[in-house]
């Protein structure tokens, strides 16, 4: 409105479209199109008028409000509380060619929008504003595990992702960091396993690895962890399944992203104090199921399980 009456007052004492639009801080060519938008039959402009004819014309102007449709706010609730992300939600809709479709932009804001007033769907999105280490290279005080091979020394294809059969490993403790959890990721599918250990004792996690990984051992290739002392058995655990084991560098964690991310994943349902003691196997095979069906973004939408049903679907062990 303050521009408006500048343009009027400009025009009143005579002043041309490329002097106006350089006092008020605007294209001559925008300058030119109010004018000539908003002047009046006998050639003048006012800006009450301008102002008037501009409101009028947004009136029929609105944000796009297709989550009102009951449908289909329906099917997204229901995504939501499955603990899928908009963007999975919004994929979701894409690869099934749905009649109606929404973005990820505007499930987020429903979702903040039910937040304000008063509502429990943003407690189904993963990221709850954690704040994260800065990447650096700060002091390792673990110790060295003897005998490790640096990541540095992993085949090229491992980071490619061109084959089944490369996995990350890590451990999520809980409350008193009693009865962690092992958690095992295969790099190109994200299918995951994930087990309930008696300790942290390196023979805790072999046994449990050697559990999980002998059925499928002739699709294991290489194995990266981190540099925890739980780790400490890895030439027994290579031997055994015949693969080669590799370690990231020291508070490098997005050198095992896949692993990194899965773990965040699993913290949406024991979330970080979790007495691990309390829960079952029942009920930590109920997630990992759970997740092992979720549709990834970097998979086309579809589950880590269905893509290896795809690669590997005439294969028992992995079908199991």
């Amino acid at each position: 409105m303050e521009q408006r009456y500048e343009i009027q007052a400009l025009r009143n004492t005579g002043h041309n479209l490329t002097q106006i639009a350089k006092a008020i801080g605007k294209d001559k060519s925008t300058v030119g199109r109010e004018v000539g938008r908003n002047k009046l039959s006998n050639g003048s402009y006012k800006a009450l008028n301008a102002q008037f004819f501009h409101e009028q014309s947004r009136k029929p102007c609105h944000r796009n409000r297709k989550l009102s449709d009951p449908v289909l706010l329906g099917f997204v609730k229901a995504q939501l509380e499955q603990d899928k992300s908009p963007e999975q939600i919004s994929g979701i809709m894409k690869v099934n060619k749905m009649e109606q479709q929404v973005s990820h932009e505007c499930i987020y804001q429903y979702v903040w929008d039910d937040k304000i007033g008063g509502g429990h769907l943003h407690e189904h999105l993963r990221n709850r504003g954690r704040r994260y280490r800065k990447r650096g290279a700060q002091k390792d005080n673990r110790g060295i595990i003897r005998d490790r091979v640096s990541i540095e020394k992993r085949p090229d294809i491992v980071e490619r992702r061109d084959r089944v059969g490369d996995l990350e490993i890590d451990l999520v403790v809980g409350k008193n960091h009693s009865s962690p959890l092992l958690t095992v990721v295969e790099r190109k599918s994200g299918m995951a396993w994930v087990r309930k250990l008696r300790d942290k004792s390196a023979s805790s996690v072999e046994e449990k690895l050697m559990e999980i990984l002998l059925p499928i051992n002739n699709y294991v290739y290489t194995i990266t962890s981190d540099n925890g002392k739980e780790f400490a058995y890895h030439k027994s655990i290579a031997e055994k399944l015949g693969a080669d084991f590799f370690f990231a560098r020291p508070y490098h964690s997005w050198e095992r992203g896949c692993n990194e991310n899965y773990n965040r994943l699993l913290r949406q349902y024991f979330p970080k104090k979790t007495d691990f003691t309390d829960i079952t196997d029942a009920q930590i095979l109920q997630v990992q199921e759970r997740l092992n069906n979720r549709e990834r973004k970097r998979l086309g939408f579809i589950s880590p399980f269905q893509y290896l049903q795809k690669l590997l679907i005439n294969n028992v062990a992995f079908k199991t």
